[in-house]
């Protein structure tokens, strides 16, 4: 089964100052604040939600098709992602704007001062998915995440158009979108993803209930954090998976994009829901275990034992069957 995952790619430089901004801000000056902070850490962490996803597919062996825009530095991270496993040859790259950037200072306090650089991530409505899918021999789903808005709506209508299934997860651009754009962007989803407040946010913006969200999806697939998952159809039984049992909380960032990872893998290899599910939470686990949205390591041995303790024999004896 062949998935492209469209949305961003980005990178964070993630940067500690010892002291306070509080110290550092006059009241009677802050029309004409002008400062620079002293830092004395700086971590460049690979992230964007549709290179987050690939990267998880990709480390359980599914050979995810990468499809967003990017700037010409792209060239290390595109090296660290084909390492691992996952298709870049349909990334856009800009010849005017680098890779999108999240730059963000954080003080002893934990106050943060932060800025987003779309660059590159805007020309991705440029990306013509035909074009994908006839590179590799056509395609079974699309997963379309948060990404330049344009991009979302053409990708969206592309896959009704020619009538290739559709994953819609709206994850962070759903705050700015309008109840009309949702409309356009869920009705005819196979999958439907969200965690629980985007739920509601997506039936208040939309004007539409839960039962009539059903009736336009296949499949509402909800993240409950520690809860784990909910899986709705319509005229069917819910499927309620819970999460495995965390060793440690490290940082939740990328947690999300780690169980689309992991359910996205396991549509891949044809399992149930449930299954799918479950695999997504076992990879959330890890991802929240650890600091950074790429820097877990999958090691057979260690993520059979521990999805055994908390799915069973049964669904262990599944899974393995297909994790290389």
């Amino acid at each position: 089964m062949r998935i492209a995952v469209t949305g961003s790619i980005a990178t964070d430089h993630l940067m500690t100052f010892p002291g306070r901004f509080a110290d550092m801000l006059v009241a009677e000056q802050l029309h004409t604040v002008s400062l620079s902070f002293l830092v004395d850490r700086l971590d460049v962490r690979r992230g964007g939600v549709a290179a987050n996803i690939c990267f998880g597919m990709g480390q359980l062996g599914a050979r995810p098709i990468l499809v967003g825009a990017a700037g010409e530095d792209f060239d290390e991270y595109r090296a660290w992602l084909d390492r691992h496993g996952v298709d870049t040859e349909s990334v856009h790259i800009s010849e005017t704007a680098h890779t999108a950037r999240f730059v963000c200072t954080t003080d002893a306090d934990h106050n943060q001062i932060g800025s987003f650089y779309t660059g590159a991530m805007s020309e991705a409505r440029l990306i013509e998915l035909q074009t994908v899918a006839e590179r590799v021999g056509g395609l079974d789903l699309v997963s379309i995440g948060a990404d330049d808005p344009e991009a979302m709506t053409r990708h969206t209508e592309e896959c009704r158009t020619r009538g290739i299934p559709f994953a819609a997860d709206f994850s962070q651009q759903i705050a700015r979108m309008e109840g009309e754009d949702i409309r356009v962007l869920l009705d005819g989803a196979k999958y439907l993803f969200s965690n629980e407040y985007e739920k509601g946010l997506i039936e208040s913006k939309t004007g539409w209930s839960d039962e009539e969200i059903l009736d336009r999806v296949g499949a509402r697939v909800t993240t409950l954090g520690a809860k784990g998952v909910r899986i709705d159809r319509k005229g069917q039984e819910p499927v309620i998976v819970g999460c495995a049992e965390e060793e440690r909380k490290a940082d939740p960032t990328g947690v999300g994009d780690a169980f689309r990872a992991g359910f996205l893998t396991g549509l891949a290899w044809g399992v149930s829901l449930e299954r799918a599910a479950q695999l997504g939470c076992m990879l959330a686990t890890l991802v929240i275990e650890t600091v950074g949205t790429q820097e877990y390591e999958l090691s057979r041995t260690h993520f059979m034992e521990r999805f055994t303790k908390a799915y069973g024999d049964d669904a262990a004896t599944e899974v393995r069957a297909f994790l290389p």
